[in-house]
């Protein structure tokens, strides 16, 4: 598996169709948190979103959802946390793809999965991807026939998890971790609670604490095991 980040100025994307003209004209930023499901027609995506100014009320966001909705393409949208202190909402988002995009994902046929660092701004947007080497290959060979200008920030074919068999993450496992990174979960202090954080992943809060503990156990075991050789018995982590 390979890692690339890659650089482009926004407004080409703009251009394509992945963001409206007037975007920046009421948000900072947007990052892109973590990409729960990518399909050929529409992605669904955990994203924080930056305003220039003070964050809207829930009851006049939910006035103008179908505004809303149209104006970018969502199919739903969901406000899980507020930040009002740095103006961020924490945004649950299913969103239509545009034609570049389809295109692009039917290219990749799965094989590689926006990450982080995915962060956009007026001024640069920067994209990183997880995926298999040839197919990211065809993908920006297919960017560049777009005449779509990027730049290669950083490209790596480490894994971002060493797998040792004793200290293997599930998949299931690896998605809540990230989500409850990316929300604030392992923050000091906490921003968001267990409760709320098993809202966006279907499952109740004993279930979700147990499996947060199991996921922190492989890893406390897989660190052990990097420093302190033979300090972490086989099975530990279970």
């Amino acid at each position: 598996m390979q890692s690339i980040t890659l650089e482009f100025r926004t407004e080409h994307l703009v251009l394509i169709g992945l963001l409206p003209a007037s975007f920046f004209e009421k948000y900072e930023e947007v990052e892109l948190l973590e990409t729960l499901r990518l399909e050929r027609g529409w992605r669904l995506q955990l994203l924080r979103l930056r305003r220039h100014g003070p964050l809207r009320p829930d009851v006049e966001l939910e006035r103008e959802s179908r505004r809303i909705r149209r104006l970018y393409g969502l199919d739903s949208f969901e406000v899980v946390e507020r930040r009002p202190r740095t103006r961020d909402y924490i945004l649950l988002v299913r969103q239509r793809n545009p034609a570049s995009v389809r295109a692009l994902v039917s290219l990749s046929a799965g094989r590689i999965t926006p990450t982080a660092p995915f962060r956009l701004n007026a001024e640069t947007t920067v994209a990183s991807f997880l995926g298999e080497e040839r197919t990211i290959r065809r993908v920006l060979a297919r960017l560049r026939k777009e005449e779509l200008p990027f730049r290669v920030v950083r490209a790596s074919n480490r894994p971002v998890l060493s797998d040792a068999p004793s200290t293997q993450l599930t998949p299931k496992q690896r998605d809540v971790l990230a989500r409850a990174w990316a929300l604030g979960f392992f923050a000091v202090p906490r921003r968001i609670t267990l409760t709320r954080l098993a809202r966006t992943t279907g499952q109740s809060p004993p279930a979700l604490g147990k499996m947060l503990r199991r996921a922190e156990g492989h890893l406390v075991a897989r660190y052990l095991a990097v420093e302190l050789p033979g300090a972490v018995p086989e099975g530990s982590s279970e």
